[in-house]
């Protein structure tokens, strides 16, 4: 793969699901020879499968990454406690270091319902980021998109749903201190029916980009 860099000061944004993400301080462009884009592209979708990606600092403190592929090497590092709240069980959670200066990243849990009525996940918050969002990546004519699920990320009864790299997963926004390898971090989940939970997401190595 090639990469092109305007210039050198950049950090490399952390996207759950291994995506390209526009924060509003970030400009992104997947495009053979294309521009960085600007605010009215960012966070709309991006597309995965040019092979050149751009990384433009046109204001000092713009940043922006790439993260093609179902997660780029993100993996559990294990260490969560199993966590209950009603017929709800939440496992294997955990999220990712972070470079210094990233302003996002990403938190994945598996949530098993053993319960007889649906559920549905409609918040999230830490106060390591400036807020927490629901997202999910999907692909939408050849092309991987973000977008956050403001009605929330429904757990049918009987079902697990996972929040993983590559599909839905929570996006803390605005990061105060970047993630660092072998630390938590901490968030509380709300839930429509069961109720609101407090997790402690083990933060395992970064993934590398791969070229």
């Amino acid at each position: 793969m090639k990469v092109t860099i305007s210039r050198l000061t950049l950090a490399v944004v952390s996207v759950a699901a291994g995506a390209v993400f526009a924060h509003p301080s970030l400009a992104c462009s997947m495009h053979d020879g294309a521009a960085a884009a600007t605010p009215a592209d960012m966070h709309a979708g991006h597309n995965m499968s040019a092979p050149v990606v751009k990384v433009a600092d046109t204001g000092g403190h713009q940043m922006h990454a790439a993260m093609a592929g179902s997660g780029m090497g993100v993996v559990d590092p294990g260490g969560m406690e199993s966590v209950k709240l009603g017929d709800l069980e939440l496992t294997g959670g955990f999220t990712k270091a972070m470079l210094p200066g990233q302003p996002v990243g990403g938190g994945f849990v598996v949530i098993k319902n053993a319960g007889a009525v649906d559920d549905v996940l409609v918040a999230a918050e830490s106060a390591v980021a400036d807020h927490v969002e629901l997202h999910e990546m999907v692909m939408e004519n050849d092309v991987m998109k973000m977008r956050p699920l403001k009605d929330g990320i429904p757990v049918p009864a009987g079902e697990t749903v996972e929040l993983k790299p590559g599909g839905l997963h929570l996006m803390f926004m605005g990061v105060k201190e970047p993630f660092v390898e072998g630390g938590t971090v901490k968030v509380k989940l709300t839930f429509k029916n069961a109720g609101s939970v407090d997790l402690v997401l083990p933060v395992g190595p970064a993934a590398p980009m791969k070229m």
